[in-house]
């Protein structure tokens, strides 16, 4: 090929090049098409990476609705207007936060710790606003993971606060820790050949979120019976079976984006295959976890001999849950063998913290996110292709191993400390738990003023039947009836 370069090329009317002994006549107007074209093509790739995490972003967002209607369906009807609210305004709440502090403690110019630039997003550069929008529904999901756990019997203020610490402070610093270049995580030891694997959060949203839904479930204490005198569980039925499969299935189907999205671009060479394979990881490992939660329930061992479906459910949140952190990197065998030991972490995790340490967590937040983050931080590098310890059995593997259990380990006890001191706080200053009162009649009425089913709104006015719920609410409100536990 000839040695001129294109600039050259531009200053001679009818510029040579050789390719393969074959002569070309390339003009100077033609070399500025072929610029052209190409400054066309990388300006289509930069557009097309942002459109694949706008895209992605919208369907993380979407998880929201899936986690409203999970929540939704696992409390009583007299507390579902406020866990609605209480989901919208992790969105609310989180865009305030992250934008003026969270995305600047987690991807601002900063040192191994922490980042410090971008506050309020000034110097902010445009192009970089879809990553902002894409780590922005990351921080909402992991505060939202908080809200199952303290259900029922949280303070309005207490849940502003703690969401904005969270996606504000707490969640931003561990993301800093994992996926920014100079974390101190990231940066990792053996001069860079060891780092922490954990492409999707399986640690860094999972762990962080299960930790602090445990800590603040363990802190504002059991609901009104939920345990009797002698520490027996009492079940507390949601009140819609239907409305938590629904919210189930869209988290599901969000999954697929959170893992797949990961990547964060779309437009080099084999980024579609490893955003497919993320995505068929996904699915494989939430459809094994599917069935040996099923299966192990049914058996009986610690479950309750039913073909449950709440159970099934949550079982495969915790298998992608759990192949977040390697997603990228697994065999589909591997997936597999990954989702299976998920389903049964999420009910040895579930019996545990319900039966064993008491702790009353409606939603089995605890269960899907740490138990399904912890197994997931330990899959990563045992099962990567090629160098995982199935494939390295070496001191370099076990190494990297080590690396990630010290990363979660430090999650979830930078986690715990700081959960502690501002649940402990809330305690402290009364504003953690509502009243006891409050608590058995429900939330909706006295802290939001709109029961989620009004009686009185139900029945068709055609004759005795069409107004029959009608009736029966004018009954109670004459006090002609008594509610038994004090609500619906």
């Amino acid at each position: 090929m000839s040695t001129l370069s294109p600039f050259a090329w531009t200053e001679i009317p009818n510029a040579t090049a050789f390719i393969n002994d074959t002569h070309v006549f390339i003009t100077a107007e033609h070399l500025q098409q072929l610029e052209m074209l190409s400054g066309f093509v990388t300006s289509l790739s930069e557009n097309l990476d942002v459109l694949f995490l706008i895209v992605c972003s919208a369907f993380v967002f979407f998880m929201q609705c899936g986690f409203a209607f999970l929540e939704c369906g696992a409390v009583r009807s007299k507390n579902c207007t406020n866990i609605l609210i209480k989901n919208m305004l992790d969105i609310s709440v989180a865009g305030v936060a992250y934008w003026a502090l969270g995305y600047p403690f987690a991807y601002g110019r900063g040192n191994a710790f922490i980042g410090y630039e971008y506050w309020f997003s000034y110097g902010f550069p445009i192009e970089s606003y879809a990553t902002w929008l894409f780590q922005f529904v990351f921080a909402a999901t992991a505060a939202t993971i908080v809200s199952g756990a303290v259900a029922e019997r949280c303070e309005f203020v207490a849940y502003l606060i703690y969401s904005f610490f969270l996606t504000g402070f707490m969640y931003p610093v561990v993301t800093h820790w994992a996926w920014m270049p100079q974390g101190w995580l990231a940066v990792g030891i053996r001069d860079g050949t060891v780092t922490f694997m954990d492409f999707a959060g399986s640690g860094v949203v999972h762990i962080l979120g299960g930790t602090c839904a445990f800590t603040g479930a363990l802190l504002l204490g059991p609901r009104i019976g939920k345990y009797d005198v002698d520490g027996n569980i009492q079940q507390i039925k949601g009140h819609s079976v239907p409305l938590a499969a629904l919210g189930g299935f869209i988290l599901l189907l969000g999954f697929l984006l959170f893992n797949g999205g990961s990547l964060g671009h779309i437009s080099q060479p084999g980024d579609g295959g490893i955003v497919a394979l993320a995505m068929v990881n996904t699915v494989l490992s939430g459809s094994f976890a599917a069935f040996t939660g099923l299966a192990v329930n049914k058996i009986g061992f610690l479950g309750n001999m039913q073909w449950s479906l709440l159970v099934t459910l949550n079982a495969s949140l915790t298998g992608m849950v759990s192949v977040c952190a390697g997603c990228n990197l697994y065999h589909p065998w591997a997936a597999a063998v990954i989702g299976a030991f998920a389903g049964l972490a999420f009910i040895f995790w579930s019996h545990f913290v319900d039966e064993v340490l008491h702790v009353d967590d409606p939603l089995d937040a605890t269960a899907v996110h740490l138990g399904g983050g912890l197994w997931g931080i330990l899959a990563a590098p045992i099962f990567a292709r090629d160098i995982g310890i199935v494939y390295e059995w070496s001191n370099l593997s076990g190494l990297r191993l080590a690396w990630n259990i010290a990363g979660g380990l430090s999650i979830a006890l930078w986690t715990a400390v700081l959960s502690l001191i501002l649940f402990g706080g809330l305690k402290w200053a009364g504003l953690l738990r509502v009243s006891k009162d409050i608590e058995a009649k429900g939330l909706d009425i006295p802290k939001h003023g709109e029961a989620a089913y009004p009686v009185e709104a139900y029945g068709h006015g055609w004759g005795e039947k069409g107004d029959a719920l009608k009736n029966l609410a004018a009954k109670f409100a004459k006090g002609g009836l008594l509610i038994p536990g004090g609500g619906i």
